[in-house]
């Protein structure tokens, strides 16, 4: 990873992370789904999977665009975190 790389190509790559991740989401939460009504326990570590790239997800999407991913209310205001504008 010593390879020095433009603005454009970091964020071809951002993109690309994030576009990942969204998929990734997308694919465990239909695991969930369908592991909900047999193996409870999966579902719900299939579902933290899934809110894991949905984070992974937010966090590149306001690296691209800063501004577009609102902060939920009661969300990182209350660990101490200011939300700036």
């Amino acid at each position: 990873m010593s390879d020095v790389v433009d603005s454009d190509e970091l964020l071809r790559r951002i993109r690309r992370g994030r576009d990942l991740a969204a998929e990734e989401e997308r694919v465990w939460l239909e695991r969930a789904q369908s592991l909900t009504a047999t193996d409870p326990d999966r579902a719900r570590e299939a579902t933290e999977r899934a809110l894991t790239f949905q984070v992974v997800a937010g966090v590149l999407t306001e690296i691209v665009a800063p501004g577009s991913h609102a902060v939920e209310a009661g969300g990182t205001e209350t660990a101490g975190v200011s939300h700036i504008t």
